[in-house]
């Protein structure tokens, strides 16, 4: 504005010693490169010249930018329509100044088309093109500058639908209303104001919405006609703080003004950031939030249930945040598997960091698998029953023993009914099977624990390390497994039950980082056996392996690598609490076997082909089994009464 104000008062003081013309006063402009290139094309320079008295509104070189891609290249080389929007700024026969112009003013231009004068703490031409420099004189007239270009009704074709077919951030808007089949109504109707949502602005909405709506054509249409006000063309200085106004849809949007910069919002939140794109059958306005009418109030919604809910903290916490709250408010048809806080509680804290800093993403992916699109009473579930989730991913019903379970979580209470759904109270967060970077997948990732990973899939527990919450695994290293007898990993994969017994014998069936290990603790292992864990100096040690990498944090637990395998403790019993242990393990020559006198019962010794290779019977306090004659590998000892151990000959 400064630098056209300033050209104006040169302009003007130039004026004082020479004659200008119009045409000279553009052609000697910096501003008006543009302008002046068509009236040359259009072989007007001579009438801008000589015709006298004369009025002439220039339009910038930045208001030629601001017409849509390739218009100014199109109007060069088409001659009579550039002729007629250049004399559409020509006003033939009076010199008009600023001071005569009066608000509503009508006056025909050269091309005989009318133009409108509008006075709002400025001049404006046909609403929206401001006077920027106001009444330069020249020889033949006066001259004003403007900020935009006037094109007469007659040679404006595009219409709103024109405007968001061509434009590169409008790509969106465009699939929606085709789909929607509005196209033809946003080509005709007129008049028309549209707040057009940009590309970005779909992106910013919950994953998945797009394609929902996209599948959803009443939905749709609802929300596109929520965009458009028909029976008026509103410029944004016709808006005003606090106007409402009644969309196609026949819903409500509230138009706040800011008075600090003068933003123009659409229901609180979405601004208008490009406005008063003229067009042949109204007008558009560009803003940066897609517009979503209002559902009818629900009395007793699915949100309403875990708000009210004292169990639900932590769920209304994580939905708000995902910004989840407004569709289980909404009409609807949902079937909401609801973790309780205590559910939450069991789930890591790096797993709960990492869920609350990508809110849009895991958080809402998680969330989302809790959320079933159509409603299930527990009556409706049957067992082995898959249901997809609105992750896209589905969810196994398990029915045992009267109660009912969602993948590992049971449901605590069932059939809570509301107006948009069904909600279930589950006592465990559920995990989708395809999240990355769970505890077998921090397996598979190492190189040095290949033959962990053989041994896991070989045992059949890859998918329960996968899919479930939540385990601590102390891996063993191939370094580990290679310190054991020659043969007897190659005996292991042969016999799946021992080899099962020892792999769950290395996890815990909980979430258990470093720091909460203490000396002398005893930890549970899957395998139902206890181990101690040690601390010292060096470092923690479970059993007589060393924990030599901890914490490597899987979304279902953590993975603590270890130097060496763990072998479940070598004691069975049997009956009356009768404890009989095995020693030493591994052996060599012989094992003894150590129970108490009342301990007598046959046993026998089988390979891990499970073929009995030695026979005999324990004798009370002590029995030594020899073990001399066999080979090196793993062997199990099992008594008539059904015990047994497994140790391994080195």
């Amino acid at each position: 504005m400064k630098k056209l104000l300033l050209l104006a008062t040169a302009l003007i003081s130039m004026s004082s010693l020479k004659a200008q013309t119009a045409f000279d006063v553009i052609q000697n402009s910096p501003d008006h490169n543009t302008l002046e290139a068509a009236v040359l094309a259009a072989g007007l320079d001579g009438a801008l010249g000589t015709l006298d008295p004369i009025t002439v509104f220039a339009p910038t070189d930045a208001a030629f930018d601001a017409l849509p891609a390739g218009t100014v290249e199109a109007l060069l080389n088409d001659i009579p329509a550039l002729t007629n929007i250049l004399l559409y700024h020509v006003l033939n026969g009076a010199a008009v100044f600023s001071t005569d112009l009066t608000d509503g003013q009508v006056a025909t231009m050269a091309n005989d088309a009318d133009i409108v004068v509008t006075l709002n703490g400025g001049v404006f031409i046909n609403g929206t093109n401001q006077v920027t420099a106001a009444d330069v004189v020249v020889s033949n007239g006066v001259l004003h500058v403007i900020n935009g270009v006037l094109l007469p009704p007659a040679v404006e074709q595009n219409t709103a639908w024109d405007i968001i077919e061509n434009s590169p951030d409008h790509t969106i808007l465009e699939a929606a209303v085709i789909a929607a089949g509005l196209d033809g109504a946003l080509g005709t109707l007129d008049p028309i104001t549209v707040f057009a949502p940009t590309d970005a602005a779909f992106g910013a909405l919950p994953a998945g919405t797009v394609d929902a709506l996209l599948a959803d054509i009443p939905a749709l249409t609802n929300i596109l006609l929520y965009h458009v006000l028909n029976g008026a063309a509103v410029l944004s200085t016709q808006l005003s703080d606090g106007q409402v106004a009644t969309m196609a849809n026949d819903a409500d949007i509230v138009v706040t003004i800011n008075d600090i910069n003068g933003g123009v919002f659409i229901n609180g939140t979405n601004q208008v950031t490009a406005a008063d794109i003229v067009v042949s059958n109204g007008v558009l306005h560009v803003i940066d939030g897609v517009l979503l009418p209002s559902s009818p109030e629900l009395q007793n919604s699915i949100w309403d249930v875990i708000v009210a809910s004292p169990d639900h903290n932590t769920l209304e916490a994580v939905v708000g945040l995902a910004g989840l709250d407004g569709a289980l408010d909404a009409e609807g048809s949902y079937t909401v598997f609801a973790p309780t806080d205590a559910a939450f509680a069991l789930v890591p804290q790096p797993i709960i960091d990492a869920l609350l800093a990508d809110p849009s993403g895991l958080l809402t992916y998680i969330l989302t698998y809790h959320v079933v699109t159509s409603e299930a009473l527990s009556t409706d579930l049957s067992d082995g029953m898959t249901i997809t989730t609105l992750s896209g991913e589905n969810v196994t019903v398990t029915i045992a023993n009267g109660s009912v379970f969602i993948n590992q979580a049971q449901v605590t209470v069932a059939d809570i009914i509301t107006d948009n759904g069904i909600v279930h109270v589950i006592d465990a967060v559920l995990a989708p099977g395809v999240i990355a970077n769970n505890v077998f997948d921090i397996i598979a990732g190492s190189p040095d624990h290949t033959i962990l990973e053989t041994a896991i899939i070989a045992a059949g527990l890859q998918e329960t390390l996968e899919d479930q919450f939540f385990f601590t695994v102390f891996a063993p290293t191939d370094a580990a497994f290679g310190a054991l007898p020659a043969g007897t990993i190659e005996s292991l994969l042969a016999n799946p039950a021992a080899l099962t017994d020892i792999l769950l014998y290395h996890v815990v069936g909980d979430a258990v980082a470093s720091e909460d290990l203490s000396n002398g603790q005893s930890v549970t292992m899957l395998q139902d056996d206890a181990t101690t864990i040690t601390l010292d100096m060096n470092g923690a040690m479970i059993n007589n392996a060393n924990i030599v990498a901890a914490d490597l944090n899987a979304f279902n637990g953590f993975v603590h690598v270890i130097d060496a395998v763990l072998l479940p403790p070598t004691s069975i019993e049997g009956l009356n609490s009768m404890a009989v242990t095995a020693f030493p393990n591994p052996c060599r020559d012989n094992i003894t076997i150590e129970g108490n006198n009342n301990t007598l019962d046959m046993y026998n010794v089988y390979n891990a082909a499970g073929q009995v290779v030695a026979q005999g019977k324990l004798n009370g306090k002590f029995t030594v089994v020899s073990t001399d004659f066999l080979s090196n590998g793993l062997y199990t000892l099992m008594t008539e009464k059904g015990f047994r151990v497994n140790f391994i000959k080195e």
